[in-house]
């Protein structure tokens, strides 16, 4: 079986504190994921016009939604710290690009990255990442078929995800067994899954439908202040999440004729006439 590859994405949870990051990095690495992942955007051109003088209400005190991306946004300076604790933790790391300038500016630190679901139809954006990356993730989250097939036959990415969208998702509305319709449709493809919902039940099966990816955010603490906390995994869990995971991995054996292990022998000498 492949090893499932686990993403730790802290995207914007830091809330723009290089402190957290290191915890939430320190975290990844303690629990031995394979990434921890973040977001690239620049505020100005992903911003929609209509939402950049929003009032906004923060721990910083208010100010415009615009104001408050760029509060959030980590530049050249972040991402070198972020890159060296990164190598010190002996963990790899990336992050999904919001605009064809963050493709570039991302790809000084890595040969990987993610197109999110918002963006799998910027059909620029999602070029200049296949051009610029050995690997190509995007997300299928608030996407219907077409769409996600127009996004696949541009950019030709290696990973599809299944998501929901919704911070945090319904259980009712995972439907998991997306996973599998991925596999069918896309063979030449990786399947991974990226949670929102609490909890980490829901994503355990996730590997016996064949997810090869997993991701979920992480954070220090769900009370912290920001959009995505609440649907995020707190240290304890991404620990039983990854261990999870592996527990999973061995446990799924092969397809074929029984195996009868040296241990049940043994109990058979005891138990059978």
């Amino acid at each position: 079986m492949i090893k499932t590859k686990i993403i730790a994405e802290i995207g914007i949870n830091h809330n723009g504190d290089l402190d957290i990051v290191r915890k939430l990095i320190n975290v990844a690495a303690v629990a031995a994921c394979d990434y921890v992942k973040f977001q690239k955007r620049n505020p100005d051109v992903c911003v929609p016009e209509s939402q950049k003088n929003v009032p906004k209400q923060t721990p910083w005190g208010d100010m415009t939604y615009l104001e408050y991306k760029h509060r959030i946004e980590f530049g050249k300076d972040e991402y070198d710290q972020i890159d060296s604790h990164c190598r010190q933790n002996k963990i790899k790391w990336f992050a999904s690009v919001w605009d064809e300038g963050s493709v570039d500016f991302m790809s000084n630190y890595t040969n990987i990255t993610k197109i999110p679901s918002a963006m799998i139809l910027d059909r620029d954006l999602c070029k200049r990442a296949r051009e610029k990356n050995e690997k190509l993730l995007i997300s299928t989250g608030m996407s219907v078929e077409e769409e996600i097939d127009e996004c696949v036959d541009n950019c030709d990415p290696d990973v599809i995800f299944h998501t929901n969208s919704t911070y945090p998702s319904k259980c009712n509305e995972l439907n998991l067994n997306y996973i599998k319709w991925l596999k069918e449709k896309y063979p030449d493809k990786e399947i991974g899954y990226s949670g929102h919902e609490y909890g980490l039940v829901t994503t355990y099966p996730t590997i016996a439908l064949g997810a090869t990816y997993i991701e979920r955010h992480i954070t220090l603490n769900r009370d912290m202040w920001g959009s995505d906390q609440a649907a995020s995994v707190e240290p304890s869990g991404l620990i039983k999440l990854v261990k999870g995971i592996r527990d999973i991995e061995s446990s799924m054996g092969d397809i074929g004729p029984r195996i009868l292990f040296g241990s049940e022998k043994q109990k058979m000498q005891m138990l059978r006439p």
